[in-house]
């Protein structure tokens, strides 16, 4: 959506819910969702308390918020990647490469939903989790037509099924990812996509 298109009104209302979302975010990394009140958010991002509740109904709200939208931007930059114009193999790369940056770009919100939503309550899981489940299968189907279009055309062996190997790129990258979030200078994420493309075009036996 084109947030420019808005009235003022509309985009001073969006401003500020960020400046609430990057508030709690930050209070969240430092202290735990537990540990922080809506109280110091709405201290943090210098609004009333009434002015944080006229945006959140309570701070699960507010936190499935801060999530959904770190799902939106890892949706936007993926879809933008491998929506580009060219060959199979440029948009593979380019998956590689964005899905990448945009997880180390926002580091924190990740750990984050690591360690609480993981280890939380049935309340803030419910709705969540499968609202992210969902998103994420439809980007898998996604992903799996630009397997199965290099298939048709040729530029990639029949090797197994399409969803298969969207499965097994997602799950290879999210894994090099995850070791990179643990370990940074131990596991640093490939800078080249071909280095964990070439894990699955490339067999281990001639």
């Amino acid at each position: 959506m084109d947030h420019a298109k808005l009235p003022r009104r509309e985009r001073a209302k969006l401003v500020q819910k960020q400046e609430m979302l990057d508030a709690a975010l930050d209070l969240f990394s430092e202290k735990g969702y537990r540990n922080v009140s809506m109280q110091e958010i709405a201290e943090k991002a210098e609004f009333a308390i009434g002015t944080l509740y006229n945006f959140f109904r309570n701070k699960e709200d507010l936190y499935k918020a801060l999530i959904k939208e770190m799902a939106g931007r890892f949706e936007e930059a993926l879809s933008k990647a491998i929506g580009a114009p060219g060959k199979e193999i440029e948009k593979l790369r380019s998956y590689v490469k964005t899905k990448g940056e945009v997880f180390r770009g926002n580091a924190s919100v990740i750990r984050l939903y690591f360690a609480e939503t993981l280890g939380a309550s049935y309340n803030i899981q419910a709705g969540l989790d499968s609202e992210l489940r969902e998103r994420h299968g439809t980007f898998l189907r996604t992903l799996a037509v630009i397997f199965e279009d290099g298939m048709r055309r040729k530029r990639f062996r029949k090797i197994a099924d399409p969803y298969h190997l969207a499965v097994a790129l997602d799950s290879l990258t999210s894994a090099l990812l995850l070791l990179w979030l643990e370990e940074p200078d131990g596991h640093p994420y490939p800078e080249d996509p071909d280095a964990i493309l070439n894990i699955l075009f490339k067999g281990l036996v001639d």
